[in-house]
């Protein structure tokens, strides 16, 4: 389990570059980081789960625009979060 900030980062980057390629990887990966900060001020925990940031992966379609609407959902209610990527994962 990866402990540091930037720990974090390096285990989620194989999953953001299959998301969003190598080029958008890095931006996805700061908008993660950024995520982290709001989580910690809106619930007092270091990090989002990683089932969390999975939903928003998967929510985000590889678009960094759709990324940025479910970082929002996840940190103003992530079960609206949860609800929307589990319609997504029966969509499919």
């Amino acid at each position: 389990m990866a402990v540091g900030r930037a720990e974090r980062r390096e285990d989620r980057r194989e999953r953001v570059t299959a998301a969003f390629g190598e080029h958008q990887a890095p931006i996805a990966l700061d908008l993660l980081e950024l995520t982290e900060l709001a989580w910690h001020d809106c619930y007092g925990e270091v990090t989002p789960s990683e089932d969390i940031i999975d939903d928003m992966l998967l929510l985000s379609r590889g678009d960094i625009d759709r990324l940025i609407q479910a970082a929002r959902l996840a940190v103003t209610d992530w079960r609206d979060l949860k609800v929307a990527a589990d319609k997504t994962r029966h969509r499919t």
